[in-house]
């Protein structure tokens, strides 16, 4: 285990540590060399009006760091780049690409879903979902206005 999983471990109360929790928290506090041998996902944007914005991104990165990593541009999407305190990246899945998904909204997640505007039962943060192989080719809709839960 590495040194920052172990400083996580560590800061964390017992019987609040998970796997998941370790990974999620080491990845927000390393500023390591990233692969360059990641392989690429294809993702479409389909903003409100029915375009559609294709974009690349590598395994491993969330949906709000192919947004910025391309300068799409979506009118307030991810206003608080990823600390979860906006909802502002709030995208929606079809049923079938949102089952694929490793986890489910919880906790946090969950609490600003509910401050989202359109939110549906496929609605999920994009700063809280990560690429993988399986995501190629993907499309997510993009709802038709954003809410920043910091403002309210």
């Amino acid at each position: 285990m590495s040194f920052v999983c172990n400083v996580v471990r560590n800061s964390i109360p017992k019987g609040l540590i998970t796997k998941n929790l370790i990974q999620n928290r080491a990845r927000l506090l390393t500023n390591g060399v990233p692969s360059l041998n990641k392989k690429e996902v294809e993702i479409t944007f389909i903003r409100h009006d029915g375009s559609r914005v294709k974009a690349k991104g590598k395994v491993g990165e969330s949906f709000l760091d192919v947004v910025v990593n391309n300068s799409i541009s979506l009118e307030g999407y991810g206003a608080c780049e990823g600390t979860l305190t906006c909802s502002t990246c709030h995208l929606i899945f079809a049923q079938a690409d949102f089952d694929q998904l490793p986890d489910k909204p919880e906790g946090e997640e969950g609490d600003m879903l509910e401050l989202a505007r359109g939110v549906t039962d496929t609605s999920r943060l994009g700063c809280q979902v990560f690429l993988t192989e399986s995501m190629d080719g993907i499309e997510v809709n993009v709802p038709e206005s954003t809410n920043d839960a910091r403002l309210q």
